[in-house]
């Protein structure tokens, strides 16, 4: 296979932008490119780049990523690290989704006690201009 970026991004669902963003940060090797100076991509290239896109769609962060496409080159090794930086993940995440529970009750509940009048009384723009009206805390 000796395919042009286009193609790549084709295959792997990643924008053109992007693969040369991580050719730059290093998360892919820059390829080889041929006497026009266009890039050539293989197959090793379009399975790296769905691991990492993948990974993104998951929500790892760059770094993280980095670390676990190390590990993938080393089959026999322990998992240890890689099951930690997953266990870790998911602790955010949970994270995450306990503040947007936050958020949501909050919103719920302003929207319940609008009056559904005027502005002068809406109760959604009081609790907007002063947080102290807040029933939980939800900030990020």
């Amino acid at each position: 296979m000796n395919i042009p970026i286009g193609e790549l991004a084709r295959r792997t669902g990643v924008k053109v932008p992007t693969i040369r963003f991580y050719e730059q940060i290093g998360l892919i090797a820059a390829p080889p490119r041929t006497e026009g100076n266009q890039r050539r991509y293989g197959k090793p290239e379009v399975d790296r780049l769905n691991f990492i896109r993948h990974a993104r769609e998951l929500g790892f962060e760059v770094e993280h990523i980095r670390g676990l496409l190390a590990m993938s080159q080393e089959p026999q090794a322990s998992c240890h690290q890689a099951d930690s930086i997953a266990k870790a993940h998911l602790l955010e995440v949970d994270r995450r989704i306990e503040r947007l529970q936050a958020l949501r009750g909050e919103l719920s509940r302003m929207i319940d006690e609008c009056g559904h009048g005027r502005i002068c009384d809406c109760r959604i723009i009081e609790v907007l201009a002063d947080h102290r009206q807040c029933a939980s805390e939800h900030a990020a």
